[in-house]
């Protein structure tokens, strides 16, 4: 799989704000968090292996669940990290971690929590709305 071709360290890194891209449509997500963040997991199975519009796949791509979410089960073209606390936090810390690892790496967040933004682009990832990985 083309994938699997590309160094971890060559492919953009995109992290998913579970609860922020979940939460951006009223779709009866409140009802089945968990099921909410499974098939937005499961719909960016081809954003890892496409890209976005502005960047070309293949990707990393992380989603971070929290609360309710928690218990999805990762794939292997999507990773999914458990945030104990804050989902915010966590994604921040990923891409600290990343950005620490691989400093020319590419870094997207996909959100549209203002704060959260403010605290990734600081680190140096760029940031794009929820609508670029809904399906």
């Amino acid at each position: 799989m083309e994938h699997e071709e590309r160094d971890a360290a060559e492919r953009p890194l995109l992290v998913v704000d579970g609860a922020n891209v979940v939460g951006s449509v009223p779709d009866g997500w409140w009802r089945d968090r968990r099921g909410a963040a499974e098939r937005l997991r499961d719909a960016l199975v081809a954003v890892a292996e496409h890209g976005l519009a502005d960047l070309p796949g293949p990707l990393d791509v992380v989603l971070v669940v929290e609360g309710a979410a928690r218990g999805v089960a990762g794939l292997p073209e999507v990773r999914v990290v458990e945030a104990s606390g804050s989902g915010d936090d966590r994604i921040v810390q990923l891409v600290d971690a990343a950005r620490a690892e691989h400093p020319d790496r590419s870094c997207l967040v996909a959100t549209a929590d203002r704060e959260l933004r403010a605290r990734v682009t600081a680190l140096g990832a760029a940031v794009t709305g929820p609508r670029s990985v809904r399906p």
